[in-house]
């Protein structure tokens, strides 16, 4: 009995040290585990993957903690890899990219990387237009996060920030946490802690091709936008603080429709500042996740994809600025426009818009921010 007992134990024991480890035979979506492992600040970076009962699979580095692909079925019962990036680790340290990014501390734009906290102002890198983006040049999307695989369908990633990190005030830990579910939806969970008064944003920034071919432009997706309201932005993609009501305007997505049905009408200058739709939208489910925010389908797969989050805002990119410079999994030469960014977050430059939901996290409190990207078939 003892002996039957101790063979239990080392058998859970090692069946949990599995668990922990990434993976090591080619994945699903055809990558390489070994083209994923190097050291970026004397920390191990791996390829994880996550498969549900369904036959999906989501693989992630913990290197920014990535999604590097994600394996759904289109209307025809293929499986198709329906995010951008790359199949090898140097390529994501060494091209300047968000590609499936856990962006902290601050998700998106700060005015001039400036706010005032408690009297202080703080100064932050300036490294788009003037602006800090996504927490400067060296945001969490660019730093090693510690890895744990809970169970085949769950990864859990953590990373402390020190107090002056990219010059944010306090020692920051963060969690990041992907389960896949059965019914082929990625819940992310992002949670934060802090020893001094900060402000916190954080959000995924896959970028989503729902065709299964990057060779192919995102603008005849049929996007859904359950939001009435927008922050408008200025020529620097800096928020002006007005919230403007969508009606009437290129901004509409209440009702479904092409992304490429607008956006090029530069006479509309919001297009013109964004060069295309790079816009927060305020939506309407105030927070409750079970409310549908935003929905994607793409009518060449019949894949589509609805986001559901506890966030007020959602930014909705479509790759404006990828210009044929990048090459991609498969040898895939990213073009303008060959993908839509969903990132769920609280509004740009909230820091310095006191009337906007707030973003700052004191000592004591949790900083809790949640995503679903939950996938599906239309034949």
């Amino acid at each position: 009995m003892k002996k039957h007992f101790l063979f239990t134990v080392i058998a859970v024991m090692i069946l949990l040290a599995c668990n922990n480890k990434p993976v090591s035979k080619l994945t699903l979506s055809g990558l390489d585990p070994v083209k994923f492992q190097t050291e970026v600040n004397n920390i191990q970076t791996a390829l994880y993957a996550l498969k549900n009962e369904a036959g999906m699979e989501v693989c992630i580095t913990n290197f920014g903690g990535r999604i590097v692909s994600i394996i759904v079925p289109d209307k025809n019962g293929k499986m198709q890899d329906v995010v951008l990036g790359f199949d090898n680790i140097a390529d994501y340290i060494n091209t300047p990219n968000n590609f499936g990014a856990s962006i902290g501390r601050y998700a998106n734009r700060i005015n001039q990387g400036r706010f005032v906290l408690e009297g202080d102002t703080i100064q932050l890198p300036q490294n788009k237009n003037g602006h800090c983006l996504h927490g400067g040049p060296k945001g969490w999307q660019c730093q090693v996060y510690n890895a744990k695989q809970i169970d085949s369908s769950t990864l859990e990633l953590t990373y402390f920030s020190p107090d002056g990190d990219e010059n944010f005030p306090g020692n920051v830990t963060a969690k990041v946490t992907y389960q896949l579910t059965n019914d082929n939806a990625i819940e992310i969970k992002y949670k934060a802690v802090t020893d001094k008064k900060t402000v916190i944003n954080m959000t995924n920034h896959s970028f989503f091709n729902l065709s299964g071919n990057p060779s192919n432009v995102s603008t005849d997706d049929i996007l859904y936008i359950n939001a009435n309201y927008y922050t408008p932005i200025d020529s620097t993609s800096m928020t002006t603080g007005e919230i403007a009501c969508v009606n009437n305007t290129p901004m509409d997505f209440t009702a479904p429709k092409a992304i490429g049905q607008d956006i090029n009408n530069n006479d509309f200058i919001q297009l013109k500042h964004g060069n295309g739709y790079d816009h927060n939208w305020v939506l309407n489910t105030k927070g409750d996740i079970h409310q549908i925010a935003a929905k994607l389908t793409s009518l060449q797969s019949g894949i589509s994809l609805e986001v559901y989050t506890n966030e007020p805002g959602i930014q909705v990119y479509t790759g404006n600025f990828l210009n044929g410079t990048v090459t991609g999994k498969k040898g895939i030469v990213y073009n303008q426009r060959a993908s839509v960014c969903l990132e769920t977050q609280h509004y740009p430059d909230s820091p310095n818009k006191e009337d906007w939901p707030s973003v700052i996290l004191e000592p004591g409190e949790t900083y809790n921010s949640e995503c679903i990207f939950k996938f599906s078939v239309e034949k």
